[in-house]
Parts: structure tokens; C-alpha cells; sequence
């Protein structure tokens, strides 16, 4: 047997192609026992499996088409597409401020990679103006691509870069700055940034999307301008991160850099202020403060920068039936901090107090955080909270046990020799990490602050 004949033995799909005479490429209209359907064939995943053809409808979505469902096939075209926007020069405008644009990598700065199916970074920065020309209406826009990972690869070493290379920029005199970054995990970067890069006089602003520039839903092109409307022409001087508001393409929020989480694996409006409310609403080009606490803007160029990052440093989810071994062997392998995110209002089980014991013992700095992610650390109400108390466990109010990570991090880093300071520093709230109470319409409904809330209270809630 010839190895094309065994190719297309083993390959369904193959063999259904050349029976009609059709390639990747081609512009098909497919008749299956599941309907008609018209689109483009695309070149199948290389992990995928040789069953389904890959059509790109003309609505811009793609579907899986099981060979065996297929009656008939027609080509009425051929268009290879050409997925790579050009990238292009920023016009300029001397009367517009002019914002620096950081490239990180992320769904935000991306495209299909149609052999292997996967979301990949390829666009560069500049590239950007290529697909959102609106953000020359705005401001003058200079672009670094520092990096180009996604953003489970982002980590202390992109960090440190990332901080310095912003304080830089402020200085030079920037009206702004705009960081792509992929969302999976922007609240861990703008987190850090937020404890690294302090008393900054503009707008840092962090924005990606949830799905990618070549799907007719994505979100990258509104996110981009609004976020350029915040870092231009914003009032609010913080690192803050700018995405969808709600499902609709209504406004974006702006979300304080400590205080803002993922809370959805691929819904648009995925991120939500945990704790309070958030800074603003974007809406037709205007920045609308929903709170008044927020850093103004400022005209100088002075700017904190304390690029540090002690990467032994780690995060336990308190589980019940949890061994003591967990914590013991973090403080063998030479952790130097730990944050717990405990049950309730704070707590782990009696069976690794001897674990948190000799941990303390050891020097290792162990933190005290909530997993329920709202609420506050209260490890004075139960005896269980009053004995890890002793122990030597700090509780950190309504820290997020995300911010408490990259903050202990950076505060180790900052102070690797002086315990005390480092305690000082994770017990004083620094850029909303921690407040004093939280907002009467931020848990319940949807999202604190924002109009829909609003309109809820003011008409429902009597």
C-alpha cells in the first residue's frame, strides 16, 4: 500500500477532500445531514483529531464538521486569508498627549495560528494601530515589546523589567502608559506594579482581551481605546486595569490594581473589584470617576520604583484534611513566605499548628488570607483563629491571597534581611490592598458602582 493510500486510509478527511477535488483554502458549500453550511476550509490543528474538517463561517466563528455527516461538497472559491496585520506608522499629532504602550504578549496583541489552533502572540505593538486606527484620534502613541509570552509565563523576572522600564518612561515624560498583557494573570502584574511602582504622577493602565482580534467578539479593540482615553486623558494616576464592563459593548471599567481579579475563564466582562468598587467607568471617550480616593494626575516626574522580588515565596489553599508535610516541606526547600488562603474568617486545621510552629521557628514568614475572596480576616472570633494567632500567623485584613503573594514577594525582596520591616510592610496598606470596610452594593449585585447597580438600588431595593 502506497503512503498515500495508507495516509488516506488512516485519514477520513483526507480522503473525503480529494474525493472532491477541495483543498485548505477553498471557499466550500457543504451539504451534511446536519444542514448546509458556507465557509472557508481551514488547515486542521496538528493535535487534532482526522475526523472533522475546520470550516470558518461567514459570520467569522469556525465549526466541526464530522466527515461521515458530509453529503456533498462544492467549491465556489479559493481565498487563502492572510491573518497578519501590516504594521504601521503611528501618525502624530503635537497638540495630543502621547502615551507609551508596553507590549507584554496576550490575546490582546494576537492571532490564530490555523496549524496548530492555538491563540499564539505574533502581533507586535505597532501592529496594533494597524487594527485599532481609532487610537491615533486619541493620542500620539509610542510601542516597546518588551515581551512576547502569554501571560502564564509572565513572572518575577518579566516584573522587574516591566516596573523599571515604566519608571523610566515617567520620567522621559510620558502623559501615560499602556501595558498589553494577557488576562489570565493581569491582576498578579497589576498587583505588583502597584507595590514596585509607586507615587506615580499618570495613568498606568493594563489591558488585554478575552478574545482574540480575529473573532467578530472580541473585545480587544474597544479595551485598546478606552484604555488609551484612561492613560491620555484620565484623571486617575495608579496602576489600574481597563476591560469590558458589562456583556454589552456599553463601557469598560477601570479596576484598582490591587483590588481586581479574574473571575471567569472566557466571559468578556471576566473581571470584577473584589472588596470595593471600581475607579471609573469608560464610556464615549470620557473617564467617569465612580469614587473620589483615587491618585489624581499630576504635572511632575516624580515616581517611586522598588524593583524587587524574592521568588521563594508561595501560596497554600487550606483544604480540609490538610497534612502537615505541605508546610513543612515548603520551609525545607528554603521558602521564605507563605500566604494561606484559609476557611472562613481565617482558619486551618489543629493538625498543622506543629507544621506552623517549626516554620516560624525557621524564619519562614507565614500570612493569613481568606479563599472566599470577600470578607475580612477576623482571627480573634473562634479559639481556632486565636491559637494560629499565637503561632506566629499574620492576618492580613481583606488582602486577595493573589495580592498577598506578589506583595510578599516584593517585600522580601525589598527587605530580604530584616523580618520586621518585611511584617511592617504586609501589615500597612499600600495602593487599596487592604480597607477598612467593605461597600454595601460591591457584593451583592453583578458589580458595586456601576449604573446597573445603581438603577438596582435606587428602584428595587427599598
Amino acid at each position: 500500500m502506497s503512503k498515500d493510500l495508507y495516509k488516506g486510509y488512516r485519514d477520513p478527511c483526507l480522503s473525503l477532500l480529494k474525493r472532491h477535488d477541495v483543498t485548505v483554502w477553498c471557499e466550500l458549500e457543504a451539504q451534511t445531514s446536519r444542514g448546509e453550511f458556507h465557509g472557508l476550509l481551514l488547515p486542521r490543528s496538528e493535535t487534532a483529531d482526522p475526523y472533522h474538517l475546520v470550516l470558518k463561517l461567514d459570520s467569522g466563528y469556525n465549526i466541526g464538521i464530522r466527515h461521515d455527516t458530509v453529503q456533498n461538497l462544492k467549491k465556489v472559491g479559493y481565498r487563502e486569508a492572510n491573518y497578519k496585520i501590516p504594521e504601521q506608522e503611528f501618525p502624530r499629532d503635537p497638540e495630543k498627549p502621547t502615551v507609551r504602550l508596553f507590549g507584554t504578549g496576550g490575546t490582546i496583541a494576537s492571532r490564530l495560528d490555523y496549524r496548530t489552533g492555538a491563540v499564539i502572540p505574533a502581533f507586535s505593538p505597532g501592529e496594533l494601530y494597524g487594527s485599532v486606527p481609532e487610537l491615533a484620534d486619541i493620542c500620539n502613541l509610542d510601542t516597546e515589546k518588551l515581551f512576547g509570552v502569554f501571560s502564564e509565563n509572565m513572572g518575577p523576572e518579566q516584573y522587574l523589567i516591566l516596573a523599571e522600564r515604566i519608571g523610566e518612561a515617567i520620567r522621559e515624560g510620558y502623559d501615560g502608559i499602556m501595558i498589553g498583557h494577557g488576562t489570565d494573570t493581569m491582576h498578579h502584574t497589576s498587583a505588583v506594579l502597584s507595590f514596585m511602582i509607586q507615587n506615580t504622577p499618570v495613568p498606568i493602565v493594563m489591558v488585554g482581551s478575552q478574545r482574540s482580534s480575529d473573532r467578530p467578539s472580541s473585545d480587544a479593540a474597544q479595551n485598546l481605546i478606552n484604555a488609551a482615553h484612561a492613560a491620555s486623558h484620565g484623571p486617575i494616576a495608579e496602576v489600574v486595569v481597563c476591560m469590558f464592563g458589562p456583556t454589552s459593548d456599553r463601557y469598560n471599567l477601570l479596576h484598582r490594581g490591587t483590588r481586581v481579579r479574574k473571575m471567569h475563564s472566557s466571559y468578556r466582562s471576566t473581571f470584577r473589584t473584589l472588596g470595593d468598587i471600581p475607579l471609573a467607568t469608560i464610556e464615549d471617550g470620557f473617564v467617569n470617576p465612580i469614587r473620589e480616593d483615587f491618585a489624581p494626575r499630576r504635572s511632575d516626574r516624580d515616581v517611586l520604583v522598588q524593583a524587587a522580588f524574592e521568588e521563594k515565596v508561595t501560596i497554600v489553599y487550606y483544604y480540609p484534611g490538610m497534612q502537615p508535610d505541605v508546610i513543612d516541606a515548603l520551609a525545607e526547600k528554603g521558602y521564605k513566605g507563605i500566604v494561606i488562603a484559609g476557611t472562613g474568617l481565617g482558619h486551618v486545621n489543629r493538625k498543622i499548628y506543629p507544621a506552623l510552629e517549626r516554620a516560624n521557628a525557621a524564619g519562614v514568614q507565614v500570612y493569613m488570607t481568606l479563599q472566599t475572596m470577600w470578607g475580612f480576616v477576623q482571627m480573634y472570633v473562634y479559639e481556632t483563629g486565636r491559637e494560629i494567632l499565637e503561632l506566629g500567623v499574620v492576618p492580613l485584613a481583606n488582602m486577595i491571597p493573589d495580592v498577598a503573594y506578589v506583595k510578599l514577594g516584593w517585600a522580601l525582596g525589598v527587605h530580604p534581611d530584616d523580618p520586621e520591616a518585611v511584617r511592617r510592610l504586609m501589615s500597612t496598606p499600600i495602593a487599596g490592598d487592604m480597607t477598612d470596610r467593605e461597600p454595601h452594593d460591591g457584593y451583592l449585585v453583578l458589580q458595586g458602582g456601576v449604573p446597573e447597580s445603581a438603577k438596582f438600588f435606587t428602584n428595587v431595593w427599598k
